[in-house]
């Protein structure tokens, strides 16, 4: 056996990340074609990289498929419920930093905190029959947020495409989305609430709690997480 670890397969996050473990003497090299998911890993023995996009990652490690991965703080915690039991945090990398915040038309002009929101979103269902929406791809996070800090009287409609338009499109009222700039909010008419912080994000190393390990693939864990740690 060996120790698989999951990479972002494409893009800057790829990039990033191959730039993180080079500067700690791994080479992560990709091999064949941009369309064939297969590369290698030198400076270390035992370890076997795979390419896989970054939502399937924290998928692989709470199913134990690979030992370590790199993915964001909010796919990890938004697609595992039972994230802290599932995974380990080794280390964050510095980079792929994003927030997921809740963002309001700029035209609200009396709606700049979560108090603000739960009244307008009792008066909207008031007036109009049905639920204020929340167009947004992160439910559970964004669920438990508002939860949490005692906002109701709102529904979250699914988004898979560009949530920061559905106001504009008239598909929903308010969003939940990653931000790292807040630049495509305010492009479009949008702004972050005062204490509308869900999560802080970055790209991060995890490690699967339920990964089956040899002897020698737990010296080789070992020796991999000392040596980029």
């Amino acid at each position: 056996m060996s120790i698989k670890l999951g990479v972002p397969s494409k893009g800057r996050l790829m990039e990033k990340t191959f730039g993180w473990f080079g500067k700690r003497g791994i080479t992560l090299t990709r091999t064949g074609s941009e369309r064939e998911y297969a590369g290698v890993v030198t400076g270390i023995d035992g370890v076997d990289l795979v390419l896989l996009s970054a939502g399937e990652i924290p998928r692989e490690l709470a199913a134990g498929r690979i030992h370590l991965g790199v993915t964001g703080t909010d796919l990890v915690h938004e697609k595992l419920p039972l994230w802290e039991q599932q995974t380990e945090e080794v280390s964050p990398l510095g980079f792929g930093h994003a927030d997921l915040v809740l963002a309001v038309p700029k035209c609200w002009l009396d709606v700049d905190t979560l108090d603000d929101l739960d009244a307008v979103a009792a008066a909207f269902r008031a007036r109009h029959g049905h639920r204020l929406r929340i167009a947004t791809k992160y439910h559970r996070l964004v669920h438990g947020f508002l939860r949490e800090t005692g906002v109701a009287d709102y529904q979250l409609v699914d988004s898979q495409g560009a949530t920061e338009g559905t106001v504009m499109n008239e598909t929903a009222e308010m969003v939940a989305d990653i931000t790292s700039t807040g630049d495509t909010l305010r492009a479009n008419h949008l702004k972050i609430l005062a204490d509308g912080l869900v999560l802080r994000s970055q790209a991060t190393l995890w490690r699967s709690r339920s990964a089956p390990v040899s002897d020698a693939d737990r010296e080789t864990l070992k020796t991999l997480i000392r040596q980029v740690g």
